[in-house]
C-alpha cells in the first residue's frame, strides 16, 4: 500500500517514530581480523583470500591487535564503556558470501558498551544513546549480473570476507529522519577524527540498517519494527525515513496492521519495497567461538590506546572559537575534517588575522568549490594561500575586488593563490594620491546631481561614488583612501 503525502500529513500528529540504526565500520587496517590477507579495496576478485577467511578445515583465526586498538578507541570516542574481557562468539547462518556457514562476531559479551552521542537539530540539542560497540568479521559480496542472453549471474568475491569490522548499534532514541541524518554525520565525523576507518560508503566501508517503527503519541509500547537495508547514503537514509514513516502511518489510519519485514529502497523512486518477511527474529544460534580466548583489554591497555585518542571535532571546535575569535558556523566548516581543521590552524597562527582566513574560507572559497563540483581537500588554493590573500587585504595590499580577481585565476588555472599572486606580479592597491584625486574629480565633475544630493545630506551617496571611483581605476585603489578623498572634495 502507497500512501499520500497529503493523508501523512494530516495523520502525522497522532503518531511519533522510534528508530534504531545499526552501522557497520570497517578499520583500516592493513590485513584482515583472522588472517594475514590484505584488506586492499580493488583487487581482482578472489586474490586477497587463503585458508582463514575461506572457511577451510583446520585453519585457526588468530586476532589482529590493531582492529581491536582501532575498535577500542572509536569506543572512547563515542564515550563508551571499554568492558575488560569480551567473548567472540559464532552467529550461524547460511548466505552465499558467507563461506564458513557462520560469522565470527560479539553476542552477550561485547567489546563495549553505554556510548552516547550528541546533536543538534533545529537548535535543539539531544543525546542519542549507543546500546553497544562490537567487534566482527565482514562477509563476502555478491555480484549480481544479467547478461544479453541469459539470466542473471551471481559471481561471489571473498576478497572482503574477514575484513574487521566494528558494528555501532543506537539505543531507539532517535525520532525523525532529520534526526537519524544528524546522528549519522556526527558519527562519520568522529570516527573519522579517530582515523579507525575512511568511512567511504562508496567502497562499503560504512554501511546502515535502520529499524523503524512508529506508534501513538504518548504510548509506551513500541510499534511492528520494519528493518531497511542497504541504503548507500545519508540523504537516502533520511529520504527512505521519511517515506516509511509515512507509508506506516496510511496503512494504520486504513485500518490495517504493519507486517514485520525487511525493506528496500529505490532512490530513483523515491519508495521502499518489501525484501523478504521477518515474523520472527532469526535464531542465529549464538555460542562462544571455540578457537579464540577471551579478548582482554586491561587498564594498562585502555590507558595507551586512550593517550593516542585525539581531540574530537566538538571539543575542537569550542577552542577553536576561543582561540581564533571565529563563529560557531566557521568552527563548524573549518573542521568538517580533522585535515582541513589541521590547515587552519597551521594557517592561522601565522596569518595576522585568523577571523580573516576564516571569513575568507566562507566569503570566497566555498562558493567557488561547489560552483566547480569540488570538495574543500580538492580546493586549488590551499590554507596557506587563503592565509597570504587574507594577509595582502589586512595591510591593504590589495582590494577585495582584487583578491576575488586573484581567486578567481587560481580556480581556472587550478594553482595556489601565492603562485597565481607571483605570476601576476605582485599586484597593489594604488595609493598614489595625486592619480586617484584626477579620478575623483572627473567622477565628480560628470555627476553633478550625485554632488547635490550628498550635500544636500544624503551622505550615503558617498557608497555610489566610491564604486565608480573603484571601476574607473580596475579595482586598484585602495577604498579607503578613496572614502577619505572622496568625503574631502565633496565637502568643499
Amino acid at each position: 500500500m502507497v500512501t499520500t503525502p497529503e493523508t501523512s500529513v494530516a495523520a502525522r500528529a497522532k503518531y511519533e517514530p522510534v528508530i534504531g540504526l545499526e552501522v557497520h565500520v570497517q578499520l583500516q587496517t592493513v590485513s584482515k581480523i583472522f588472517c594475514s590477507c590484505s584488506t586492499r579495496f580493488g583487487d581482482p576478485p578472489n586474490t586477497n583470500v587463503c585458508p582463514v577467511c575461506l572457511g577451510l578445515p583446520g585453519a585457526l583465526p588468530v586476532l589482529n591487535r590493531k582492529a581491536v586498538e582501532f575498535a577500542v578507541l572509536a569506543a572512547m570516542a563515542l564515550n563508551c564503556r571499554v568492558n575488560e574481557t569480551s567473548i567472540f562468539a559464532r552467529k550461524n547462518y547460511f548466505y552465499p558470501d558467507l563461506p564458513k556457514g557462520y560469522q565470527i562476531s560479539q553476542y552477550d559479551k561485547p567489546l563495549a558498551e553505554h556510548g552516547a552521542i550528541e546533536i543538534s537539530v533545529q537548535g535543539r540539542t539531544k543525546r542519542i544513546g549507543i546500546t553497544r560497540l562490537h567487534l566482527e568479521e565482514d562477509a563476502g559480496k555478491s555480484l549480481h549480473e544479467g547478461f544479453a542472453n541469459s539470466a542473471e549471474t551471481t559471481a561471489i568475491d571473498l576478497n572482503r570476507s574477514g575484513v574487521p569490522l566494528i558494528e555501532i548499534v543506537s539505543e531507539p532514541d532517535i525520532a525523525s529522519a532529520d534526526e537519524a541524518y544528524e546522528y549519522l554525520t556526527r558519527l562519520k565525523e568522529i570516527i573519522l577524527y579517530t582515523g579507525v576507518s575512511d568511512c567511504n560508503m562508496e567502497e562499503g566501508s560504512l554501511r546502515c540498517d535502520a529499524n523503524i517503527s512508529v506508534r501513538p503519541r504518548r504510548q509506551k509500547e513500541f510499534g511492528t519494527k520494519i528493518e531497511v537495508k542497504n541504503v548507500n547514503s545519508f540523504r537516502f537514509i533520511r529520504e527512505a525515513l521519511e517515506y516509511e514513516i509515512d507509508r506506516q502511518i496510511g496503512v494504520i489510519e486504513s485500518g490495517e496492521k504493519i507486517t514485520q519485514e525487511t525493506r528496500l529502497y529505490n532512490s530513483n523512486e523515491g519508495k521502499t519495497y518489501s525484501m523478504r518477511s521477518k515474523e520472527q527474529a532469526h535464531d542465529y544460534r549464538y555460542f562462544p567461538e571455540p578457537d579464540l580466548l577471551p579478548l582482554i583489554v586491561d587498564e594498562k591497555w585502555q590507558a595507551e590506546i586512550r593517550a593516542s585518542l585525539p581531540e574530537l571535532p566538538e571539543a575542537r571546535r569550542e577552542r577553536m572559537v576561543a582561540d581564533y575569535g571565529i563563529t560557531e558556523y566557521d568552527a563548524q566548516v573549518l573542521t568538517f575534517t580533522k585535515a582541513l581543521a589541521d590547515q587552519f590552524e597551521a594557517a592561522a597562527k601565522v596569518a595576522k588575522s585568523p577571523k580573516r582566513v576564516a571569513n575568507l574560507v566562507q566569503s570566497e572559497l566555498m562558493g567557488r568549490l561547489k560552483a566547480k563540483g569540488l570538495e574543500i581537500g580538492h580546493s586549488p588554493i590551499s590554507m596557506t594561500g587563503v592565509a597570504l590573500s587574507a594577509d595582502l587585504v589586512e595591510s591593504g595590499t590589495i582590494s577585495g575586488k582584487m583578491l576575488k580577481d586573484l581567486y578567481d585565476l587560481s580556480f581556472e588555472r587550478g594553482r595556489d593563490f601565492p603562485a597565481v599572486y607571483e605570476e601576476e606580479g605582485k599586484p597593489e592597491q594604488s595609493r598614489d594620491t595625486s592619480a586617484l584625486e584626477r579620478i575623483i574629480d572627473e567622477i565628480i565633475g560628470a555627476n553633478p546631481k550625485q554632488v547635490e544630493q550628498y550635500r544636500a545630506g544624503k551622505t550615503t551617496v558617498v557608497g555610489f561614488f566610491v564604486g565608480q571611483v573603484m571601476k574607473a581605476s580596475k579595482g586598484q585603489a585602495n577604498p579607503q583612501l578613496v572614502n577619505e578623498l572622496l568625503v574631502k572634495k565633496l565637502q568643499t
